[in-house]
């Protein structure tokens, strides 16, 4: 709803107005978060975005936040490549605790199907945000890439039954 709603108030609330929207709103919701150092750095990002939009009053680094988000979720992500077990297969070890280890290899290769994922999706996000107009840049943002989102679900979910239904998981 961000995007929709930046871009529904263009033109009609000063940007500074929208940032201290965002900012009151990253306020009340932050008791309620559990913080890890990736979502700690995100907050600060975002909080950064959101003071840039108040002192320069400009659009810009408001439209900046979904790129901030797809690269807080790629760290993530990639992390959880380095030191594991990646972020998908404790995901999956919420459903199934002990998983065989070709799903354990499964797993890895889906966590990095996601970085890639938000690799693309941030740059679009930053390149709307830089280059298109507003319009665009919300309907991209605030539809397209939850769609595409819903696309990598649904193949990803198509995939597994096959993966299981061939490895007998």
């Amino acid at each position: 709803m961000y995007p929709l709603a930046i871009w529904i108030a263009r033109g009609h609330v000063e940007p500074h107005w929208l940032a201290c929207l965002l900012l009151a709103v990253v306020a009340t919701r932050l008791p309620s978060l559990k913080i890890s150092r990736v979502a700690r750095w995100s907050v600060v990002g975002a909080l950064a975005l959101a003071a840039t939009a108040v002192w320069s009053n400009a659009l810009l680094p408001l439209k900046l936040y979904p790129v901030l988000i797809n690269c807080a979720l790629l760290v993530a992500f990639a992390y959880s490549l380095i030191s594991p077990p990646s972020i998908v297969e404790r995901l999956a070890r919420v459903r199934e605790p002990d998983l065989p280890a070709a799903a354990i290899g499964y797993t890895r290769c889906v966590t990095q199907v996601w970085c890639v994922f938000f690799v693309i999706n941030g740059s679009i996000a930053l390149a709307t945000a830089l280059w298109a107009s507003e319009a665009v840049w919300s309907l991209y943002t605030s539809v397209i890439a939850y769609v595409l989102m819903g696309a990598l679900f649904g193949g990803e979910y198509l995939v597994r039954r096959r993966f299981k239904r061939l490895h007998h998981v």
